[in-house]
């Protein structure tokens, strides 16, 4: 699954993804102060949108709950510097990379980007090796332009 990327010009970044059984999408609004909102709303109707500002403290305590340590969680405050980026993408069961290992990806050959940690049930695994095998619901984090993290998107998405 691919986590939708918005820039709110003026306001920050919105990430989000839809719900498969909801007919909802749920995400994030980066504020370019360093303040997140946690967005809900109904599928192709943003006029139904629900923000609820977060502290830092529940941004903590809602990665925990949901598997995602912290260190994830600090990619926002490092978001991007320059020309680079991050972003999280999930490997999903039956995807192309599921079950093989991050030299398959050629990610970096492919794309411009490189993996900098993969998150696995609440686990990081920082710099993984090529040997590193991806299993479903895998979080890989990816650093590299807006141009090389699309590609990189659409390899981890669609291989």
């Amino acid at each position: 699954m691919n986590i939708d990327v918005t820039p709110l010009p003026g306001i920050g970044v919105c990430k989000d993804f839809p719900l498969a059984q909801a007919r909802r999408r749920i995400g994030v609004i980066e504020h370019r102060d360093g303040s997140v909102d946690l967005v809900v709303s109904r599928a192709g109707d943003y006029d139904s949108t629900t923000s609820i500002p977060l502290s830092d403290t529940e941004i903590g305590v809602l990665a925990g709950l949901l598997g995602a340590p912290q260190v994830v969680q600090k990619t926002r405050e490092t978001h991007s510097a320059g020309e680079l980026s991050t972003r999280h993408f999930a490997i999903d069961r039956g995807s192309r990379f599921d079950g093989r290992p991050l030299r398959d990806t050629e990610m970096r050959t492919r794309t411009k980007a490189s993996v900098v940690a993969v998150v696995r049930a609440g686990e990081v695994t920082p710099s993984p090796g090529t040997d590193f095998t991806f299993i479903p619901g895998d979080l890989v984090v990816v650093v590299g332009t807006d141009e090389g993290l699309d590609a990189a998107g659409r390899l981890l998405g669609a291989g």
